[in-house]
């Protein structure tokens, strides 16, 4: 039957609310985030031109930490590539520096060949780990012609996958893939990026399944998961001489309920959690969800491949000036 049918009969909860509970350093640190202090140092001075070019080929006038401070000043305020340059000009200008600035050709140049970056310090001891997706909407030539001429086109999509730490809110690991391509298969992915130890996984509905539970168990046997199974889940044959953790999941919901089965298991505390609501700064979004990406390839301009993702690395470090503390 359509869902709208079974609507008057289906039980309503209503939506868990919470509230901040250190609103006085949330408040300052939100202060803290429009703050603007630049300095150089001596040491980005000394390297900020190439190195000598052993091999083949022209010689590049900047180096990596060049361009590197270049694209993270503009994916911090926002920046075009001319406005980026234009802006790095002005602040050489007021610090009395004579250095130059990488003009927006190099900047467009040299952003696809920039090393890969880690997502800086992770948070210390065994991780508990939530996973999650969300769709971003790539704007490309179909787009464009839509705007500018009213033709249809079809919607280009990828799907982003996060597994955030949540004691910290850090982004630990990520993943971009095509539209079609399933949650599940990117839990191997995912935890494969992670240098610490896992204490526990947890996840949605989308990521039920032998498979989640198999690829978990290869990166630890002793790794707790936490997915709320599908409502015709059934138990597995081997439940009475071995229960897995789905099977004692499945036994907790039909003995006391799905909603005393989140209070025992702690998921009713990380199902608040969504991949949006890492974003704290807009730079997820600003930089994947609605960069116009205008040739073949360019997603790599707003630093798209993995695992090179430099607005993670960005987002963790704001996530560090302040992370609001929840209560339900």
């Amino acid at each position: 039957m359509p869902n709208k049918h079974n609507a008057d009969r289906r039980h309503h909860f209503g939506k868990m609310k919470f509230k901040i509970r250190n609103w006085a350093s949330y408040e300052a640190g939100l202060r803290r985030r429009g703050s603007l202090t630049l300095w150089v140092t001596d040491e980005a001075i000394a390297k900020w031109q190439a190195p000598p070019r052993l091999s083949l080929g022209g010689q590049a006038h900047y180096s990596d930490m060049a361009i590197e401070t270049a694209l993270m000043l503009r994916l911090t305020f926002h920046l075009p590539l001319r406005q980026t340059e234009s802006f790095m000009e002005s602040i050489f200008a007021l610090l009395g520096m004579t250095v130059s600035a990488p003009d927006h050709s190099t900047l467009s140049r040299r952003a696809t060949t920039l090393p890969p970056v880690s997502l800086g310090r992770m948070p210390d001891g065994p991780l508990h780990v939530l996973i999650d997706s969300t769709g971003l909407k790539v704007y490309g030539a179909g787009e464009w012609l839509q705007e500018k001429h009213g033709a249809r086109a079809r919607r280009s999509w990828r799907k982003l996958h996060l597994a955030v730490d949540a004691a910290s809110g850090m982004i630990v690991a990520q993943t971009l893939t095509e539209k079609e391509i399933g949650d599940p298969s990117q839990v191997g992915p995912l935890l494969d990026q992670i240098q610490g130890d896992v204490e526990q996984v947890t996840a949605d509905g989308a990521y039920d399944g032998a498979p989640t539970y198999q690829t978990v168990a290869q990166h630890g046997a002793q790794i707790r998961i936490v997915i709320p199974p599908h409502v015709t889940a059934v138990l597995s044959d081997e439940v009475g001489h071995g229960p897995s953790q789905r099977d004692g999941h499945i036994a907790l919901i039909e003995a006391k309920g799905r909603l005393e089965w989140q209070k025992a298991t702690g998921y009713a505390a990380a199902r608040s959690w969504k991949p949006r609501s890492v974003d704290t700064n807009g730079l997820l979004a600003r930089n994947f969800g609605r960069s116009r990406h205008r040739r073949r390839g360019s997603e790599s301009h707003a630093w798209g491949r993995s695992p090179g993702f430099r607005p993670f690395l960005q987002e963790n470090r704001m996530i560090r000036v302040i992370k609001p503390k929840l209560r339900s």
